[in-house]
């Protein structure tokens, strides 16, 4: 959104000093309006003007019921105090809040995604690897598979009773009492979830391998030189040149996690099972609007998250500084 925005401002100067420009120039300034003009419209009529409606809803008292919907009224920041204090989103004694639920999985999965394609890029990236291009083209081609196929694949595969890994567990000795529920135990669900984001790594992948791809043969040959070992080549060397791609890929896993949703609709149908465990904000944001047709709440969980979102990523930006490493940059 914020990019997006940016990106209108670079144009428009450009249509200001329409007149200051030759006349070829300012042809292929209005050649360039004009195949721009398709995405401003869209930005337009689907992202800002549908967001600055959700804000301005998110004032008002207004749902549908029965199809109909009820006439607007303006409550001011009811709404705000309202999720202040809705137990469905701050957790409260032994029920986690949707907030909190969201939050625990990413402590879990993050870590997973950030390093896991990590670790494969290095191996991916190694010269003496025989067979690089199968093994890049093998872990890349399961991302392209639509997610919702996917997740279907996935939970066929860890169904308890029919799963075929399952059924490989038992075959190899596990009784039918001890084998995972997966999807259906509060201990193994993340797990379930985070097997199945794992499939789909490829893109990470490929992000990864490229930054590596981009470091100088000649700071290898130089820490081999000052005699660092693997570790401290990777820590001295490879990981401040690719700290600006693990950064990008941190900031899109962030917010991806925070809205989280299609899995725990699929593989739980939305219910939250088991024991609340999968019950994510953004999926108590879904149910508000389309299950419960509460239009202005359903729009204030929406600007809530959207906020939580935006301090998140400022804080990693302010942090970036620390330990992002750009070349050609100048630090104090």
């Amino acid at each position: 959104m914020l990019e997006e925005l940016s990106n209108i401002r670079k144009v428009l100067p450009t249509v200001k000093s329409l007149r200051n420009l030759t006349p070829l120039a300012r042809r292929e300034a209005r050649l360039g309006m004009l195949f721009l003009s398709p995405w401003i419209f869209g930005f337009l009529a689907f992202t800002l003007i549908p967001m600055l409606a959700t804000l301005f809803f998110s004032f008002l008292d207004l749902k549908i019921t029965d199809g109909i919907l009820s006439a607007p009224d303006f409550v001011g920041l009811d709404n705000y105090k309202r999720l202040l204090q809705d137990p469905q989103v701050w957790s409260t004694g032994t029920t986690p809040g949707s907030l909190w639920v969201t939050i625990k999985f990413g402590l879990f999965a993050l870590p997973i995604g950030i390093f896991l394609p990590l670790g494969i890029a290095v191996l991916m990236n190694n010269k003496h690897l025989k067979g690089q291009m199968f093994f890049r083209s093998l872990f890349y081609m399961p991302y392209i598979v639509p997610f919702v196929a996917a997740v279907f694949i996935w939970g066929g595969m860890l169904n308890p009773e029919s799963g075929w890994i399952n059924r490989t567990l038992i075959a190899l000795g596990m009784s039918k009492e001890s084998v995972p529920t997966w999807a259906n135990d509060v201990n193994w669900v993340y797990p379930t979830y985070v097997i199945m984001g794992i499939w789909g790594i490829g893109n990470a992948m490929l992000i990864m391998l490229a930054g590596l791809q981009g470091v100088p043969t000649e700071l290898y040959d130089a820490a081999k030189v000052d005699g660092a070992n693997g570790w401290q080549t990777f820590w001295k060397v490879t990981f401040p040149m690719i700290s600006p791609v693990i950064f990008y890929n941190l900031v899109l896993s962030i917010v991806g996690l925070f809205q989280y949703f299609l899995v725990p609709l699929v593989v739980n149908q939305g219910t939250g099972r088991p024991g609340g465990a999968t019950y994510f904000y953004n999926l108590y944001l879904y149910r508000t609007f389309f299950t419960f047709q509460d239009m202005s709440y359903g729009s204030t969980l929406a600007w809530f998250l959207f906020a939580v979102i935006l301090v998140v990523t400022i804080i990693l930006f302010g942090t970036a500084k620390y330990w992002v490493y750009y070349a050609g940059e100048s630090r104090s």
